[in-house]
Order: C-alpha cells, then structure tokens, then sequence
C-alpha cells in the first residue's frame, strides 16, 4: 500500500469513528431529553435543599425551561458517551502505537475519566450544598425572599462542574508529564510553593466570584497536586525497575570479564617467564677456553 492510500485509509476509518461518537451522542441526548424533567429535578437538589422553607425556582422568561432542559440534556448524553468516545479514540491510535505505550496510555484514559467523574460527583455532593447554603443564610439576615432563577442555577452548576472536573485530572496531568520525562518528581516537588498560589489564581478564574467557591476548588487542588506527586513517582519507579535489576548483572559481568582478563594476563605473564632461555653470565677471560665459570 502506498503512503497516499495509507492516509486515505486512516482518514477514512477517523470518519467512521467519529460518525459512530456522533450517534452515539445523538441517541442519548434524545434519550436523555425524554427523561430532563427528572435529571433536571435530581440535579437541582443542592439547590432545593438550600432554599427557605416554602419558596420555589423560577425561570423568569418563557424559553428559559426549553433552553435548560436542551443544555442539561446535552451535557448528560456528553458525559454518559464519554466511555464510547474515549474507546473509539483509543481504537484510532492504539495500532499506531508501541506496546509499552499502549501499556501506559490505557490506564491513563480510564484513569483521566474516573477521575472526571469523581470531580463532578465531589462537586455535586459537598460544593454545591454548602455554597447554597452559604449564599441563602445572607439572605436571610436582610428578611428579603430569594428567588432563584433555574436558568442561571445552571450556569452557576455547570461552571462548578467544568472547574472541578478540570482539577481533578491534575494527577493524571503530572503522570503523563513525568513519563514522558518533561519534567521530574524532585521538581515538582520544589514547584509546591508556587503551585499554592496558582491553584488560588486558578479557581478564581474556573469558578464563579466568591470566595468560599474558590476555597473549595483551591484547597482540593493543593491535595490533588501531591496524590498526583505519589502516583507519578509510583509509576517511574516501576518503569525504571527492568533497568535496575540489568545494571548490576551488567556491572557483576563487567567485573568477573575484568578478573578473568587479569588471571588470563597473569598467566601468560609466568608462562613466558618459565619458558624463556636462561641468560649465561659473561664467560672469564682467564678461564681456558673461555668457558663461564
């Protein structure tokens, strides 16, 4: 096969592939938008759950409902899919690589979706209620009634998604790094100082404007930047140890050639010795004949 018709083929099978991830969104966006009222219900619990006593969300427009349900519907066949999408990219790639690489890259997407999920679920269950709760007990305290807007609940959410989502695949982020030697554990270990501020600068920028947000990105993603520091000083120590165990059979055969290249040299050393002719000393002159004495 020519290089032409190689990389018409891999554009081809890259088509399909894609065309397969697309309807695989497409029929769970559909299934997902038959079901929105009740994912929207249980995904607006944090949100209820915060609110006084008697007081309902509202949308204060009339296509506020449609544009919600749409976008929640998305976003859920987006992340339910992701398994799917992620096989099909791996399907794509994987014959291109070598089988340490494929060995490595495996665990690393598995790893970088399980790790997205946790993110969002952490989110979920303990950002949400407590910012919620947070905001409403100002509130309270001025005796005015809140009423909530669903349309911009969701904003609100789906910001605090995206931002813990993006921070928990700093472990798989620092692993990759380090296999693919760009940088070492010793460095990131000396980068901790900065790495505090960024992580404050970070979910400043990722999660809305108030300070207890960013607290509860910020100080997860100090912790998710040392778990990242163990797994991936974990991992170099395992792809280093095949090299470890041959050196010292390498140095032991170095040295055992260098003790029998030495008993070799002494060896031959005492057999010229041995066979040499004996040197006759100098003969007499007042001997008859000249004979040595």
């Amino acid at each position: 096969m020519s290089q032409e018709e190689s990389f018409v083929s891999h554009l081809v099978e890259l088509r399909d592939r894609l065309i397969r991830s697309l309807v695989v969104v497409l029929v769970l966006f559909g299934v997902c938008f038959y079901f929105s009222g009740d994912i929207m219900r249980f995904l607006s619990q944090p949100l209820y759950q915060a609110l006084p006593p008697g007081t309902r969300p509202v949308f204060i427009d009339q296509a506020g409902a449609f544009f919600t349900l749409t976008k929640v519907s998305f976003l859920s066949a987006v992340l339910l899919s992701l398994p799917w999408v992620m096989y099909q990219a791996w399907a794509f790639v994987a014959p291109g690589l070598y089988e340490h690489e494929r060995r490595f890259a495996l665990p690393l997407i598995v790893s970088s979706i399980v790790f997205l999920v946790i993110g969002i679920a952490f989110a979920y269950w303990f950002v949400l209620p407590a910012a919620y709760k947070f905001f409403f007990a100002f509130a309270s305290r001025t005796g005015a009634d809140v009423m909530q807007d669903l349309q911009k609940y969701w904003d609100f959410t789906l910001a605090i998604f995206f931002g813990f989502g993006l921070t928990f695949e700093v472990p798989v982020a620092e692993m990759l790094l380090v296999k693919l030697g760009m940088v070492t554990t010793a460095q990131l270990r000396s980068a901790r100082r900065y790495v505090v501020v960024g992580a404050f600068i970070v979910a400043a920028v990722l999660t809305p404007p108030d300070v207890l947000s960013q607290f509860m990105l910020a100080i997860p993603l100090i912790m998710l930047y040392e778990l990242g520091i163990v797994l991936a000083g974990f991992i170099k120590a395992r792809s280093r140890a095949p090299d470890d165990d041959a050196e010292p059979a390498a140095s032991a055969g170095t040295g055992t050639a260098t003790e029998a290249g030495a008993t070799a040299s002494a060896g031959a050393a005492a057999n010229a010795d041995a066979g040499a002719p004996a040197i006759a000393p100098p003969a007499d002159p007042a001997s008859p004949g000249g004979q040595p004495r």
